[in-house]
């Protein structure tokens, strides 16, 4: 198998972290967009994992369309109009998958992976939105950590970087992929 570019976003970027830890030799290069090692201390995991349950159990309740009007309305989206939620693609999950995606592979339930970025070997570029302090934070963090990083930090947008700057997004895509 031919190692490859591996690209996410969010807990796409998470998932992406662990293949590139767990299989180093099928990825190439690592790009994470609003991205998280995961939580590093046990009871704030076990919180988030509390609360994820919850909001999953909530999903169930209230059904997809309500959750993603709440979901959208959170400050995490501010950024994001009608032109550029995706709502209509977000509208097609069903309310048991994506409560079972907040209990299977939320940052609670998920292992952290902070102590292995030191033994990432690929380039790895870290981008997150200059209006999302946390995960401006975290894309730091990171970078300082491991060995062939790089980081950019978009300005004037905030967790959904590739959708509320797609233009910038796609150009430093564009730069890494030559």
């Amino acid at each position: 198998m031919q190692p490859g570019v591996l690209v996410g976003y969010s807990m796409g970027a998470r998932m992406a972290l662990h293949v590139a830890t767990l299989f180093p030799q099928v990825v190439s290069q690592l790009v994470l967009i609003s991205g998280t090692p995961g939580i590093r201390n046990t009871e704030e995991r076990l919180a988030r994992r509390n609360s994820d349950n919850s909001l999953a159990h909530h999903i169930e309740d209230v059904g997809v369309e309500s959750f993603i009007n709440e979901w959208l309305a959170l400050p995490l989206f501010s950024g994001l109009d009608s032109s550029n939620d995706q709502r209509s693609d977000r509208l097609r999950n069903s309310a048991s998958g994506l409560a079972n995606s907040l209990r299977y592979a939320g940052t609670g339930t998920q292992d952290p992976l902070w102590e292995s970025l030191s033994q990432l070997a690929m380039p790895v570029h870290v981008i997150a939105g200059e209006l999302d302090s946390k995960f401006v934070e975290i894309a730091r963090e990171m970078n300082d950590v491991i060995p062939q990083s790089e980081i950019s930090i978009v300005s004037s947008v905030g967790h959904s970087v590739h959708l509320e700057d797609e233009l910038t997004t796609a150009a430093i895509l564009q730069q890494l992929l030559r």
